[in-house]
């Protein structure tokens, strides 16, 4: 009876460089074969300066790839289908004045758009409205009202945003994280349908 290997591949994953990559490389072994050590270190694809910038190394492939070398064993596959592998020539330190620019620029256009909703709502009348009901007084600026509404604000993005700088105040994602976490899974499916170099490739030697 032929031993069983459960192979689960990596969904994403970043490299930097040109590189050979091995199957441990882009995926999860589990076995009690003695051929696991092999296994891993399996040579699997060269990245080289044509795949640019994204190759999807498709599962089908590499069990038809196993099954030809190992046929004393029986690979069973879990988990994605495909491997995204995302290529970068070298880590690039970021740019502390790039940060500034678009610190800066997320401020004022934050701050441009709180400003033109309270306007459009009228907010300073409803804060005047609603001092005039609380006291019977009448007053342009009711700070006592505007100062506490405007540290709320401030303080609800943060509650908002689940963030203070690198601290997470709960475990629960944002809505931010939410929605980026959806592009992004709608991107790698973009990537995988279009994108896929490898469905025509030989397997690897």
């Amino acid at each position: 009876m032929a031993e069983q290997v459960y192979l689960r591949m990596k969904k994403n994953m970043e490299i930097i460089g040109y590189q050979e990559l091995k199957l441990k490389d882009i995926a999860y072994l589990s076995t009690n074969a003695s051929e696991k050590e092999k296994l891993e270190n399996l040579p699997i694809y060269r990245i080289t300066k044509k795949d640019k910038n994204i190759v999807i190394i498709d599962s089908f492939l590499i069990i038809e790839h196993l099954n030809h070398d190992f046929t004393n064993l029986e690979f069973q596959l879990i988990g994605p289908p495909q491997t995204i592998i995302r290529i970068q020539e070298k880590k690039k330190s970021p740019s502390v004045m790039i940060a500034i620019g678009v610190w800066i620029l997320l401020f004022v256009g934050t701050a441009m758009t709180i400003m033109n909703f309270h306007y459009d709502v009228s907010m300073q009348e409803v804060h005047q409205k609603i001092h005039y009901l609380l006291t019977g007084q009448e007053k342009e600026f009711p700070l006592w009202l505007q100062i506490p509404y405007s540290f709320g604000l401030g303080i609800g993005m943060l509650l908002f945003f689940n963030h203070w700088f690198n601290k997470r105040f709960n475990e629960e994602p944002s809505p931010l994280e939410v929605e980026i976490y959806n592009y992004q899974q709608d991107l790698d499916n973009y990537v995988i349908h279009y994108e896929n170099k490898l469905n025509d490739a030989p397997p690897p030697k």
